[in-house]
């Protein structure tokens, strides 16, 4: 199974923007539109998968230092967007956008339900 038909079932399965497996350094290895895609879906997950992915660095750091152990997932919600960062393995992350009216409960567990598929096609 390729990476974009994993992150199609995400997509589909939670009413996503926009879904993407990336590098530690923000650089995605692939990407999909879900189904609530708006016109710059796509742009906008590029952007916050670089910006939030030097956030989720610092939060391992704080995690650290405070003996929270490592860091599985990390969820924000703003008031134009949801966004969903999950931990495949050390270099590389899940990230999911959402609209901000979307069920991130459904999110969460379409971004388990394949974890599993992702970090065995690494």
């Amino acid at each position: 199974m390729s990476f974009e038909t994993t992150l199609s079932k995400i997509a589909e399965g939670c009413d996503a923007s926009a879904v993407a497996l990336m590098g530690s350094d923000g650089i995605a290895i692939a990407e999909v539109e879900g189904p609530a895609a708006s016109e710059d879906a796509v742009d906008q997950l590029t952007m916050v998968g670089a910006e939030f992915g030097r956030i989720l660095d610092e939060i391992r750091k704080a995690s650290d230092s405070v003996g929270g152990g490592g860091v599985d997932e990390v969820s924000l919600r703003l008031s134009g967007l949801q966004v969903m960062l999950r931990v495949v393995d050390a270099e590389t992350m899940l990230v999911v956008t959402l609209p901000s009216e979307a069920n991130s409960g459904r999110a969460r567990f379409e971004m388990r339900r394949q974890l599993l598929a992702l970090q065995s096609e690494l």
